[in-house]
């Protein structure tokens, strides 16, 4: 019944925003129309966290988050955090060129079947 996800992110600059998912990030695409592109993500999972209020996160996920950091920075990627260490994972944040953050970690939780 369900096939996928379609994730929106709010930006204030889509276009530079497009590029780098496109050039940084290299993610696969198609052209739905006058520009707009519509992406393609790596298998992905959703998890339900305890909060006071409404929000949602979007985390990219890699093996090895030192080697993907020096990758993305070498591509021109802003990676704006520090990293940090929590039970579940590495994380740190890529700062978009539209201004919003993206997060990335390094899953140290068993991650479903795809």
């Amino acid at each position: 019944m369900i096939t996928g996800a379609h994730t929106v992110l709010h930006t204030r600059d889509p276009e530079r925003d497009r590029a780098f998912f496109r050039d940084v990030l290299g993610f696969e695409h198609v052209d739905a129309g006058g520009g707009w592109l519509i992406f393609a993500l790596p298998p992905g999972e959703v998890a339900c966290h305890s909060s006071e209020q409404d929000r949602h996160e979007l985390y990219i996920m890699c093996d090895e988050l030192d080697a993907t950091v020096t990758e993305l920075r070498g591509r021109g990627a802003d990676v704006c955090g520090d990293v940090v260490e929590e039970r579940w994972g590495r994380l740190t944040s890529i700062r978009l060129p539209g201004g919003g953050k993206l997060g990335l970690y390094e899953p140290r939780h068993p991650v479903p079947a795809h």
